[in-house]
């Protein structure tokens, strides 16, 4: 198979040709204890970072906008921000529809591999030749100290149970993928004192599985996240770990952690330049006409400056009301605590029910991170979950563009 200009695969690649990541999976079904995903964050940079959540209809559109601008684009990814199989209806629609195009475009996605058994026959099937998928363990009990929960078929798991299931699903999946012609690159977080030195065993079994390369990372602690105090692994480590790897299997070195809407080569990131706000072809916008629809969105907010506080952890809500930039704080709400502990979301439904009781009325809620199974309860009752880290008044905006990009598309 030709990695010529795959500059993920290629490290020759990686200096001439760019990649796009396009951020139309918000949804993940594991929660890791490295990850803090926060949207709209434009100066970080770090997988799960996103400033903008595109449809299949805007993913196909910003690549044809950039196509035009970027000569040497030859990849199309989907690395999030949550996980590109837990989205795998939207995921797929976006790749068909670039297909559609006809153009010479090479498409690979990244996934931590829970829903590989289900899907990976249907990336067989899309001619997807590249995939990522990040497997940090081989064993259940570190892998409970890796992951906080795990959502699979409708129930959610922690400990040494969750993380055997995700790792069962790992290994089958990839097996497949590999038995299939299609090129596997392992993603590995490395974090000291947890699975450091457990890495090469990894790495062996991904060798005896037939994986094409591997890519040790260094931890970056995020904000909020339960690593958040952790020190980051340090570059000369990291590479010590990888030449005691390569002797098993090719290693990544030119990795630069990207974000989930990255765009252009892997050291000049241009995604700045691409936001679906600004036209994407001359004379045409795809941004919706200004919206006069007045909105109700619920925040969460410590001390009423900053979307600061997870969903889960709230205990009163800001409710306002607006349209277009222009909002009032209308009440504010008491509510139950979503969430009854920090390894996870495991309150009793009459106390869920409750919760998304007191903000039926509202259009959308803007939060500094919610789980998987609010997203979806709220997604039920017709209320979108807006994920954002600055102020109230800028979040409120964003909160805006993203109920009226629902409502037209």
């Amino acid at each position: 198979m030709d990695n010529s200009k795959h500059p993920c695969y290629n490290a020759d690649a990686h200096t001439q040709y760019s990649r796009m990541h396009l951020p139309v999976a918000p949804e993940c079904n594991i929660s890791c204890n490295y990850c803090n995903r926060k949207f709209d964050c434009v100066n970080e940079s770090r997988p799960g970072v996103t400033s903008e959540v595109l449809t299949p209809q805007m993913a196909s559109e910003k690549f044809s906008w950039v196509k035009e601008n970027i000569e040497n684009l030859s990849v199309v990814g989907i690395a999030g921000p949550g996980d590109a199989l837990a989205n795998w209806d939207v995921t797929r629609k976006a790749i068909e529809l670039i297909q559609a195009k006809g153009e010479n475009i090479l498409f690979c996605l990244s996934t931590n591999g829970l829903m590989l058994p289900k899907y990976a026959h249907e990336l067989v099937e899309l001619g997807i030749k590249h995939v990522t998928v990040t497997v940090n363990c081989l064993d259940p009990n570190i892998g409970a100290q890796l992951y906080k929960v795990v959502h699979y078929e409708g129930k959610s798991y922690t400990g040494t149970t969750g993380s055997l299931i995700l790792l069962e699903n790992q290994l089958e999946g990839i097996a497949y993928l590999v038995k299939h012609d299609v090129l596997v690159k392992i993603n590995i977080v490395m974090v000291k004192g947890i699975n450091d030195q457990h890495i090469p065993v990894v790495v062996k079994k991904m060798k005896e599985l037939g994986v094409f390369i591997t890519n040790i990372m260094p931890l970056i602690p995020a904000p909020g996240s339960v690593f958040a105090q952790f020190p980051q692994t340090s570059m000369k480590e990291i590479n010590e770990m990888r030449d005691q790897c390569q002797l098993d299997v090719l290693q990544m070195r030119h990795c630069k952690q990207c974000r989930a809407d990255a765009i252009g080569l892997l050291g000049n990131d241009r995604s700045n330049e691409f936001r679906m706000t600004k036209p994407v072809q001359k004379g045409a916008a795809l941004e919706p006409s200004p919206d006069h629809t007045k909105y109700k969105i619920a925040v969460t907010s410590k001390y009423g400056k900053l979307v600061d506080q997870h969903f889960g952890h709230a205990t009163e809500l800001l409710i306002y009301q607006g349209k277009g930039k222009e909002f009032q704080l209308l009440e504010i709400r008491k509510t139950m605590q979503y969430c009854s502990g920090p390894v996870d979301c495991d309150a009793k439904e009459e106390r869920k029910n409750a919760t998304i009781e007191a903000i039926s009325d509202c259009d959308a809620v803007l939060t500094m991170r919610i789980g998987y199974h609010g997203q979806k309860r709220l997604a039920s009752q017709g209320i979108i979950s807006v994920e954002y880290c600055d102020t109230i008044e800028e979040g409120l905006g964003y909160a805006v563009d993203q109920l009226v990009l629902k409502n037209v598309i």
